[in-house]
């Protein structure tokens, strides 16, 4: 709503933050009321209570909601597409066997981390993981080791690109709340993502691995073995993963070069390439690429067709509380808490970043969801970034590390992937706060102190 004037000063506008959030948080975790429903109802009930007009309330609400899935919704149900082609077809275990391979039995978990890596680009975490355990157990069965020396890197590595990179809803979230590039954040967090889980997942699910002695479980879901009797080859795999990468680095470099005078900006192959490394459309791309190079010989048009619109109903949920959650974030922008907290911010001298990332952090451990962490924690930090000066879009780029990793970080009982991986790793409570919560903090301390490093540098 444009030309409203905030009614009431710094002190009552974060007072009514407050209570926004502890109500939001009430209505998930006591009620048990769906995080979509509630970020509705608590958005209305804020802009009342910041005295937005009546007849200014829904114009506010469906801002903040359209604003935001004109973006997330595009890239994460392309992103989504692209995953279960990948996946229907046999490709993950393609790629997870050619890296054993490539890597030896001995460094298996290196070799299963780095394939989750690549697949954790498309596809999301509980996906990514259902597709790779049978793997996991297959390789760990073989190999006589602690099913955790294998399944943390594989688990890690899909969560760090679930938290870090578009086209996943959590980072693009963010990138679109606070104003960062999508291309250079996708840079940024594939260069952040890979030491994090090194330190974070690799290193100390070998180092778990060795202190606790996890069985296999046995009533798992296969063998490990690829049921897709023409998969496809591994350089098809490759060339899918790799293609909108290229495509949007592409884009990033043109831009640099126009920035920088190298290239004039009406030049015609230039506007192309910027065109076509734009992120919706190089996913667009890459959809129809994996669509006609994976159902050849395997699929009929009916068959695609039905694979890549049941894609989508798996994420209609994450996309509807991604737009609630900007819906929420367009009503703090417009009532002034926004600016209010601002202002505080820059009262205390506490940088951005690591205001994002606390309250990121803190919202996580109240309701377990990540998704709702980020877009609350970008909705509220937000103004805070547009009213800082001086930040580059590097700068921005981190912020949206810093969300992403607060929103990652301790991981426990109110967690559906905390059920998610105990459940499949046949551990009870007490083990799966001593591994995956552990893991879970490390990756997102490890990326905030990396994020934060190259913030004060950069």
């Amino acid at each position: 709503m444009e030309n409203f004037e905030p009614v009431y000063g710094t002190g009552p506008l974060l007072g009514i933050a407050a209570g926004a959030i502890a109500l939001l948080l009430f209505l998930i975790i006591r009620l048990k009321l769906h995080a979509f429903v509630a970020l509705i109802l608590v958005s209305v009930l804020t802009a009342l209570a910041t005295g937005i007009p009546v007849s200014g309330v829904v114009p506010t609400l469906l801002d903040g909601f359209g604003g935001t899935l004109a973006n997330v919704a595009l890239l994460v149900g392309l992103g989504v597409m692209i995953g279960r082609l990948l996946e229907i077809t046999g490709g993950a275990a393609v790629l997870a066997g050619a890296l054993i391979r490539l890597f030896g039995e001995r460094r298996a978990p290196l070799a299963l981390g780095a394939a989750s890596l690549l697949f954790g680009f498309p596809i999301f975490f509980d996906v990514g993981l259902i597709v790779m355990l049978p793997i996991v157990f297959s390789v760990a069965r073989r190999l006589n080791g602690s099913v955790l020396m294998y399944a943390l890197p594989t688990a890690g590595a899909f969560a760090v690109m679930h938290a870090f990179v578009p086209p996943h809803p959590g980072p693009v979230t963010a990138a679109v709340e606070v104003g960062a590039d999508m291309g250079l954040t996708l840079i940024v967090g594939l260069l952040l993502a890979i030491p994090t889980w090194y330190l974070a997942s690799y290193l100390y699910g070998l180092w778990a691995g060795k202190r606790w002695e996890i069985p296999v479980p046995d009533d798992i879901m296969s063998d490990g073995t690829v049921k897709q009797d023409n998969p496809p080859k591994l350089v098809t795999v490759l060339s899918i993963l790799l293609l909108p990468m290229l495509l949007i680095f592409a884009n990033t470099g043109v831009t640099t070069l126009i920035a920088t005078g190298a290239v004039a900006e009406d030049a015609g192959w230039a506007q192309v390439a910027q065109l076509l490394g734009q992120t919706p459309i190089a996913l667009l791309i890459t959809v129809l690429f994996a669509m006609l190079v994976l159902s050849r010989g395997r699929f009929t048009r009916h068959r695609v067709e039905e694979i890549v619109g049941g894609a989508l109903g798996p994420v209609c949920a994450i996309i509807l509380i991604t737009g609630a959650g900007g819906m929420f974030g367009g009503v703090l922008r417009t009532s002034g808490i926004g600016e209010a907290l601002a202002s505080t911010l820059e009262s205390t001298g506490l940088p951005v970043i690591v205001a994002a990332f606390v309250i990121a952090l803190a919202l996580r451990v109240a309701q377990g969801s990540a998704t709702v962490a980020i877009t609350t924690a970008s909705g509220l930090i937000a103004p805070a970034v547009q009213a800082s000066t001086g930040l580059s879009s590097i700068d921005l780029a981190l912020i949206v590390i810093a969300i992403a990793s607060g929103a990652t970080a301790l991981s426990h009982v109110n967690d559906s992937g905390f059920w998610l991986v105990g459940r499949f790793l046949g551990m009870d409570v007490k083990t799966t706060l001593k591994t995956w919560t552990v893991m879970e903090t490390l990756i997102g301390f490890i990326g905030f102190g990396l994020a934060f490093g190259l913030s004060l540098v950069l």
